[in-house]
């Protein structure tokens, strides 16, 4: 099968199937060789793993997966695209197609019967628009997942490893960070895609931690804190905190715990490290 990497090979499958791109399903198809090779590479695939690749679109990332992974699970949304996909992946075996929305699916179920519950490296070309709720999902459900390697963009990328005191941090460089380890292995131009998006793109590999560097009792509590601290950024710490009616802490709590944590009372949240967010979790009623 011709290499979808190229330009020209992906806008001949397009128009042999008139196939309309959907903006609701955030489609951009990579076309640059060197791009596919970097993830591929980036993921450290090799015939031992088992590979989940979310919304393989024409195949394009598939065919290179294919090409080095024991096995391929490509879950794909557009059940329009399943045709395509039986013809772009027709010549590899070790691939198996399924059309389902990946938040629905059972990974732990695929996970057994695809590799014997071992788990599973996640490679994708992720639509924009649904990038933060399938990572978090993928972190939160502790899914049988060893690493994530996914394009996404550029600004979220950054969002999910800056650490405090910078404009991009927030509720998603914690939590990403509780949960693995984010690095930036590549950007990636809007040229390399058709169509070509408005933004640039990163490739970021997550690698999760056997256990969170911060050790908490209760999680939902701390990123309850998180999620306060930053629904009101500009606020103080102690201000937000107080504000936040789920939370049922008063100003007079939050300020004690600050001053006990060796904290000014007019800090903001994003001055406070994912340590000390789990610190100010414990000494919160």
């Amino acid at each position: 099968m011709a290499d979808l990497g190229i330009p020209q090979n992906t806008i001949a499958i397009l128009q042999k199937y008139n196939f309309n791109i959907q903006k609701k399903y955030g489609q951009n198809f990579l076309i640059d060789p060197t791009v596919l090779e970097r993830i591929v590479d980036a993921a450290e695939i090799s015939k031992e793993d088992c590979v989940l690749e979310i919304g393989p679109g024409l195949g394009t990332l598939t065919q290179y997966l294919a090409e080095r992974a024991g096995n391929v699970a490509a879950v794909e949304i557009d059940k329009k695209l399943m045709p395509i996909l039986q013809e772009t992946l027709s010549a590899y075996e070790n691939v198996t197609l399924i059309n389902a929305d990946i938040l629905k699916l059972d990974i732990f179920r695929l996970a057994e019967e695809m590799n014997g519950g071992r788990p599973f490296k996640v490679v994708a070309n992720l639509p924009y628009y649904i990038t933060t709720p399938i990572i978090m999902w993928l972190l939160e459900s502790r899914a049988p997942v060893k690493t994530v390697t996914v394009m996404v963009q550029k600004e979220v990328a950054d969002r999910m490893q800056v650490g405090p005191g910078t404009k991009d941090y927030g509720a998603l460089s914690l939590a990403v960070q509780y949960y693995a380890r984010p690095e930036i292995v590549a950007n990636v131009p809007p040229n390399c895609f058709i169509p070509r998006p408005n933004v640039g793109s990163a490739v970021i590999r997550l690698t999760e931690y056997e256990t969170p560097p911060v050790q908490v009792a209760d999680e939902r509590r701390m990123f309850a804190l998180i999620r306060a601290a930053f629904n009101q950024r500009r606020k103080t710490l102690v201000n937000a905190l107080c504000n936040a009616p789920a939370l049922d802490i008063t100003k007079e709590q939050a300020a004690a715990a600050l001053e006990r944590m060796g904290l000014s009372p007019t800090i903001r949240g994003e001055a406070l490290t994912l340590e000390q967010f789990a610190g100010l979790s414990k000494e919160l009623p």
